[in-house]
């Protein structure tokens, strides 16, 4: 616990009892001496026997050390569940002896009939107690009368979410948008305020004229600007789609890529770099850190990291474009651009995450580009899966992506192969997998953390925009 300041320390009050919830220390610093204090006592002779005689006493106080760090236990203590059955006379009956399982057991342990027993994961969601505000009741006027409630939203979020009015479009949708929503023009109005926004807005159009299709993380590294203002400039711009082969990527208005065969080099490939012991190379040694792993996970008992900012539509109108504040470190004209790697594949270089969004015209690589354009000019159908390019394409690519990664990664860290054979063989073993298979690969953190969840999720950019 102290190696992780982030962590509190936990006390047990039944230590046995594995459905024990235990109260928690906060931790502080502090500047405090630890002391070892010694009483020695010496009786002096006594020649009365009626006498009393007080022996005598000394203190010797030494310092051992300084103290830097405190955990002072400032909570309640939560409520208690034991693994106990009340029977239909009242009577409590332990269900210890029948759902631990402290030694090897016969089949007959687990076919017992036992009363159901779910213990709850966590009772109270804060162990200090604190001050509830109640609002006052709202004074309506005279013939006011509240709207109905559908028992769909009784239960919803603890605020409802910003709209940023982005159409969103799925492959099977017949009609594609020609212009944005009103209240999305508005809301670019409202925080379009100054020439550095005009010159950012007049950046993204040019980019749209030169390729139609754009990802959210190619258009941050072409353009610098802030994150919470490209949420409000896209939807004024372009519309997003949900599914099919340019799945959660921004298309330009009026723009149909399911009618332009041409459209195929801006389709979305989903790479997950393959790591395991059949590779060659386990997820430890992977240069490439997972973002999340499931032996880090901590749980609701560790302090919590102060949230960013909340930026108001105010905030935005006083420089959160590209000119931002004076005092940061980057130039304004790349405060806030990604680096090229976030959406170009090059040959010789790994990707910044494990999981990665390529448009397919960024794999630059001319083997990859070959796989691409094998049916140049013969496209008839544009299909949900694979659009314009031939059937198992995207696999294809994953497996010629895969190899070149294992062999950055064999010239990079040689002791990892030393048994494994060659590079042709690591190519018929890598042939048979598709990295749509391999759901448990994780994303990486990226060097600018966005507001709202990581730009390597498409679950995230949708609801931005809901």
């Amino acid at each position: 616990i102290y190696a992780d300041p982030a962590k509190r320390l936990e006390l047990y009050f039944r230590p046995k009892d594995p459905y024990c919830h235990p109260v928690c220390a906060n931790r502080f610093p502090t500047s405090t001496m630890l002391l070892r204090v010694t009483r020695r006592s010496k009786k002096k002779q006594q020649l009365d026997p009626e006498e009393q005689i007080q022996p005598e006493v000394q203190f010797e106080m030494e310092i051992l050390g300084i103290v830097t760090t405190v955990y002072k236990f400032q909570g309640m203590s939560d409520f208690q569940y034991l693994a106990m059955h009340s029977g239909p006379d009242g009577k409590q009956t332990s269900m210890y002896d029948k759902v631990l399982m402290l030694k090897p057991e016969k089949e007959e342990f687990f076919n017992k009939d036992l009363p159901l027993y779910i213990p709850p994961p966590i009772f109270s969601r804060l162990d200090t107690p604190v001050d509830y505000f109640y609002r006052p009741d709202i004074q309506h006027r005279e013939g006011y009368n509240n709207p109905q409630v559908s028992g769909e939203n009784l239960i919803g979020l603890s605020r409802a979410r910003r709209p940023h009015n982005a159409i969103f479009v799925n492959f099977d949708d017949e009609e594609i948008p020609t212009k944005p929503l009103d209240a999305a023009v508005q809301n670019w109005k409202k925080v379009c305020t100054n020439p550095v926004d005009k010159k950012v807005e007049e950046e993204l159009r040019k980019l749209f004229e030169v390729r139609p299709v754009w990802s959210r993380n190619a258009v941050k590294a072409n353009i610098s600007v802030h994150p919470d203002k490209l949420k409000v400039l896209l939807p004024y711009l372009a519309y997003y789609m949900l599914t099919g082969p340019w799945r959660s990527l921004w298309v330009r208005f009026g723009y149909d890529p399911r009618k332009h065969p041409e459209a195929k080099i801006y389709q979305v490939l989903d790479f997950r770099i393959r790591c395991g012991m059949k590779y060659g190379y386990a997820a430890t040694d992977m240069p490439v850190k997972a973002k999340r792993s499931t032996y880090n996970y901590s749980l609701p008992i560790t302090v919590k990291k102060q949230g960013s900012h909340t930026v108001s539509v105010h905030d935005l109108k006083q420089g959160l474009g590209s000119a931002g504040t004076s005092g940061a470190k980057k130039p304004p004209s790349s405060r806030y651009k990604l680096k090229e790697s976030v959406y170009i594949f090059r040959e010789g270089a790994l990707p910044p995450y494990r999981q990665m969004f390529y448009q397919l015209c960024d794999l630059n690589v001319e083997s990859l580009q070959k796989i691409i354009h094998r049916n140049d000019g013969t496209e008839s159908e544009c299909t949900e899966r694979d659009g314009w390019c031939l059937a198992k394409t995207s696999d294809d690519l994953r497996d010629s992506m895969s190899l070149m990664i294992k062999q950055i990664i064999r010239s990079t860290r040689p002791a990892l192969f030393s048994n494994t054979t060659s590079s042709e063989d690591g190519k018929e073993q890598l042939a048979y997998e598709s990295g749509e298979d391999e759901d448990d690969e994780e994303e990486e953190e990226e060097d600018f953390k966005p507001s709202d969840g990581s730009e390597n999720e498409m679950e995230t950019e949708i609801l931005d925009y809901v």
